[in-house]
């Protein structure tokens, strides 16, 4: 194994991730890479030293542990400054982040979000009946499957649950991607994305607190109004942010991924529906080959820490590499690099994260993605990518990991 001898500087326009962390990967488990902006920092790139790093006791979400911000070495109009300066209970520690994910954690336990399943499957099957009339409707039959069914199945479901009327949700998606997704957009852009779509968020909070209703929102408000010390105002719309952007934004991307994975693997999508291999398992084995977040910001090591022979410094900004670490033949064996369904042992993932900060939503994504991608294959078997696979734009971004469009076929020509 060489060592890294350059840090990556990183393309803010991203593509597919994953080229790029096999020749990482083959220097060392985590690489030096430079941050948009000039910006030292580290990913973590193998699964086993991610899975140490995400449980670390001394690795830290709080940006007071970036050491370049506190020093004033940031550039005020810095893109990636969003998410180290967000407030809610992914930027939060220890007993902070226990009390704020005690406020939402309720909602998304597993048997809570069983609860769901009836309203999933109603809007399911809602939504691919626009798809179906979006195909019929377009002289080449195409249509677009992120449009009509990945986006707004788990962003009508994350709303629902949060009370937001239909009419925020399209601009909820856009500022997000912005926020969140898109990491080749200015600065300015990504600024004023993230102003707007926190005015956008204490809107909704404001009408929930004028009219509360039996929304995850309004619960938020009244634990907030009869105890403050357990959120600040900052901390609830950081909160709402979080749900409405992580609750959708991924789930989209795990779907597309999935659709894509079957279509091009039509010896794996017919294993599935022949039921020698199930759904979640689909779902599980699209989260470890191509997961639907790449690199993500950012964690900080509270001291000097040695990880998979590499020393990161205190203080420094690390993304967690979880496309890498899911192909990472020493945890997933040497055909890793292989879409397989009936892999053993595919469920190790670690796309959700590990340790305190494991997705909350989990079971939530699981759900709608189990449900979505059963319902459209066995309605739609012979369901198929209407450009060449290699052809699909993919999200010009280092975080998220998907195609801008999906354009499908329903039926084969």
């Amino acid at each position: 194994m060489s060592e890294q001898t350059e840090p990556y500087r990183i393309d803010p326009a991203g593509g597919c991730p994953h080229a790029l962390n096999a020749r990482l990967r083959e220097h060392a488990p985590v690489a030096q890479v430079v941050l948009p902006g000039g910006v030292p920092g580290a990913v973590v790139l193998g699964h086993e030293e991610l899975k140490e790093f995400l449980g670390h006791p001394d690795v830290a979400k709080d940006a007071r542990h970036f050491t370049a911000l506190q020093e004033g070495a940031i550039a005020p109009d810095w893109p990636l400054r969003v998410f180290a300066q967000a407030q809610g209970m992914h930027t939060a520690d220890r007993e902070d982040h226990r009390r704020l994910r005690s406020l939402v954690g309720n909602a998304f336990t597993a048997r809570q979000v069983e609860r769901l399943r009836p309203r999933i499957e109603e809007l399911t099957a809602g939504f691919l009946d626009d798809l179906d009339r979006a195909a019929a409707e377009a002289p080449d039959g195409v249509a677009d499957l992120r449009t009509h069914l990945a986006l707004p199945l788990p962003m009508s479901v994350i709303c629902e649950l949060l009370g937001v009327d239909p009419e925020y949700r399209e601009r909820l998606h856009e500022l997000s991607y912005k926020v969140i997704i898109a990491t080749d957009i200015t600065p300015a852009e990504t600024m004023a994305a993230a102003k707007e779509l926190v005015e956008v968020i204490a809107t909704i909070a404001a009408a929930r607190r004028a009219h509360p209703g039996d929304d995850l929102t309004s619960a938020l408000i009244a634990a907030r109004e009869a105890d403050g010390d357990r959120l600040s105002e900052s901390e609830l719309v950081g909160t709402m942010r979080l749900m409405l952007v992580a609750g959708h934004e991924t789930t989209l991307n795990l779907i597309s991924n999935a659709v894509r994975a079957l279509c091009t693997h039509r010896d794996q999508l017919a294993l599935v529906l022949e039921g020698k291999a199930g759904w979640n398992d689909v779902v599980d084995e699209t989260l470890r080959w191509d997961g639907p977040v790449s690199w993500f910001p950012f964690r900080y090591p509270t001291r000097d820490l040695a990880l998979g022979g590499t020393v990161v410094p205190r203080g420094t900004p690390v993304l967690a590499g979880y496309t890498a670490a899911g192909r990472d033949a020493r945890a997933h064996g040497d055909d890793a690099g292989r879409f397989d369904v009936t892999r053993a042992g595919a469920a190790r993932h670690l796309s959700f994260g590990h340790g305190a900060h494991y997705c909350v939503g989990a079971p939530l994504a699981r759900l709608e993605a189990t449900i979505a991608l059963e319902r459209l294959f066995t309605r739609f078997p012979d369901l198929d990518l209407a450009v060449p696979e290699p052809e699909l734009p993919h999200q010009r971004s280092f975080i998220g990991n998907s195609v801008e469009t999906l354009p499908v076929r329903l039926t084969r020509p």
